[in-house]
């Protein structure tokens, strides 16, 4: 069973810096990728980064490429989601999850945590 915890969360102007955390248990058995995604009200959930345990190759979607950076401290199981530049578009729950391969897509995620608010105001 993994575990997987959020924080970092809040309420941030346009132009704006967050840091979102995910702590994970169980990792080394049951998951070589984690992921965050995020959704906002009335949308899909959508991939936002992912990480490789091993040797911390990220992955992003297009339009966090330079203001978001994915990385990982394998000593404390955690993951880290520094945004900058923060944009009201990108409000919405951010969520971690844990899979055994890199994908953006959400299913095949198989834990998830329990999600933390980004609100960006204009």
């Amino acid at each position: 069973q993994v575990q997987l915890v959020e924080s970092g969360g809040g309420l941030v102007q346009t132009g704006g810096s967050l840091r979102l955390s995910c702590v994970a248990s169980g990792r080394t058995a049951n998951g070589n990728v984690l992921g965050w995604f995020r959704q906002a009200p009335g949308k899909e959930r959508e991939f936002v980064a992912a990480i490789t345990w091993n040797i911390g190759r990220s992955y992003y979607r297009d339009s966090v490429k330079g203001r978001f950076t994915i990385s990982r401290d394998n000593a404390k199981n955690t993951v880290f989601l520094q945004m900058n530049s923060l944009k009201p578009e990108d409000t919405g729950v951010y969520y971690c999850a844990s899979n055994r391969v890199v994908s953006t897509a959400p299913i095949g995620y198989e834990y998830w945590g329990q999600g933390t608010q980004v609100t960006v105001s204009s």
